[in-house]
């Protein structure tokens, strides 16, 4: 959900790309009903480049269709994807300038130096 276009001369800047240098797995309870009503806010495709910048061993179908947001299999495939990975160390990368916010400690750094706002 992160983007960069404040930077000067990006017009998108979305979806960011990932560089993980450290990834962590996390345990969290699955809750049907915020995975369903999250997945209405998520951008499908920024998502499946997500995966493959993580390498993650997820394999997410090419198409999110309606009937998938009520299949209980398709919901916890996402609880997993969206909740239960965490970037502790790495960095964000601007698709259109190829600047870099930096991660750490599970945080991205998105503060911009005065001369990069447009």
């Amino acid at each position: 959900m992160l983007t960069s276009n404040i930077l000067k001369g990006v017009t998108k800047g979305f979806p960011l790309k990932i560089k993980a240098v450290k990834v962590e797995n996390v345990s969290v309870d699955y809750n049907r009903d915020f995975v369903a009503r999250i997945l209405q806010r998520i951008e499908y495709g920024a998502l499946q480049s997500a995966v493959k910048d993580l390498g993650l061993n997820e394999s997410l179908p090419e198409t999110m269709s309606d009937a998938m947001q009520q299949d209980d299999e398709f919901l916890k495939l996402m609880h997993k994807v969206l909740l239960e990975y965490e970037i502790e160390e790495g960095e964000l990368i601007c698709p259109e300038t190829g600047r870099k916010f930096p991660i750490s400690k599970g945080i991205p750094n998105m503060l911009l130096q005065e001369t990069e706002v447009s």
